[in-house]
């Protein structure tokens, strides 16, 4: 009876010995599964700022989901913009979290509102990445933008240029235009377009934050300063194609002509359509597509716990270093659409036909856009 019971103990020790090592390779497998079907079924939020810049919907947002879709076809994008409210945009971002957003790719409207966004995402393990506009906080994971005091400076010089090749005597005014004041970025544009403008010769009149960008308030500031300066604006720096649209409008309002050179930003259709007419001189060109889609992949980098080194670091406001990814933008004019804008298919695979309708037909054919 001994010798029996003994063997049953074995027999019953050996059972449960192999009950365990399967229940342990069964929730080992499980877990890995599980692990891989979370990666390949993400949720990533998308937090865009506004929509008076036009570039948002009809870029940035397309080439980041279509970057997804190609990267991991069963990822899903969760979308919001904030529609110029940081309040809004802090809510957005929280109902991106509670719905399960495992990245959260987001444009500040406000860079430093926006902080607390990342401290909510940190808090629940959810990795940042900062898009196009820099967060103030040391907790961002990546930045991915433009060299954006380059801008600037691209802008200002190039306003610069002009007045000196029509032959404007040092001295003469410049309105200027700058970003919105809440827009980290725009306080790097003002930089590099001061670096170019302050050193001319020529002289700043007046210059003016523009509230969330919006260019009606870009047009009844200028419309106030033609009034009182009156023909002695000869350029206006303005920081996008938002507010240069507002000052041509204001400027065209009050029958000045001719239009003095204006300058902008974003390359938007209708921006480049009025450096076709005549009415703005210039833009700067960000390859849009390409930025989306480094941090489209930066996303899904970070969904399957990959880190990469960025190529460079930005600092904060608050002086924090951060992994950084920076293109470079380029000064476009009526003489380089067409290998710029046109060769990129910035505004989809028949980008001259966009541009060149009837009422700029013939200026498209003087400048070779095809």
């Amino acid at each position: 009876m001994k010798i029996a019971t003994m063997r049953a103990v074995v027999a019953s020790a050996a059972v449960l010995l192999t009950a365990v090592s399967m229940a342990g390779c069964s929730n080992g497998a499980s877990t890995g599964s599980s692990s891989a079907a979370d990666a390949s079924t993400a949720k990533i939020g998308l937090l865009l700022p506004d929509s008076v810049t036009a570039r948002y919907e009809a870029a940035d947002k397309p080439f980041f989901e279509s970057q997804i879709k190609s990267l991991c076809s069963g990822c899903q994008v969760l979308y919001a913009n904030a529609n110029g409210s940081a309040s809004t945009q802090q809510q957005q971002a929280e109902s991106l979290l509670t719905q399960g957003a495992k990245v959260l790719v987001l444009d500040p409207f406000d860079g430093q509102a926006a902080a607390s966004i990342v401290n909510e995402a940190k808090a629940k393990n959810v990795p940042v990445v900062s898009y196009d506009r820099l967060t103030n906080s040391p907790d961002v994971n990546y930045y991915v933008s433009f060299d954006n005091e380059k801008v600037g400076q691209l802008q200002g010089q190039a306003l610069v240029d002009k007045l000196k090749q029509d032959n404007v005597p040092a001295g003469s005014g410049i309105l200027m235009v700058n970003g919105s004041p809440t827009d980290p970025n725009a306080a790097m544009f003002k930089k590099g377009a001061h670096s170019a403008i302050d050193s001319s010769g020529y002289k700043v009149l007046a210059e003016y934050d523009t509230p969330g960008w919006d260019p009606a308030q870009a047009q009844n500031w200028v419309a106030g300063q033609i009034t009182q300066f009156g023909g002695k604006v000869k350029g206006v720096y303005a920081a996008n194609d938002g507010t240069g649209g507002g000052a041509v409008a204001a400027l065209k309002a009050a029958n000045v002509t001719p239009i003095p050179p204006v300058t902008g930003q974003d390359a938007e259709l209708a921006g480049i359509q009025r450096i076709l007419s005549g009415d703005q001189y210039m833009t700067v060109y960000k390859a849009i597509k390409p930025e989306a889609e480094r941090a489209a992949q930066l996303a899904i980098d970070l969904v399957n716990g990959k880190k990469p080194n960025g190529d460079t670091t930005v600092n904060t406001t608050g002086g924090s270093a951060i992994q950084s990814f920076l293109l470079t933008p380029v000064a476009v004019t009526a003489t380089n659409i067409e290998s710029t804008v046109v060769k990129d298919n910035f505004y989809g695979s028949n980008s001259a036909a966009q541009i060149c309708t009837s009422t700029y037909a013939a200026a498209c054919a003087k400048y070779g856009i095809k």
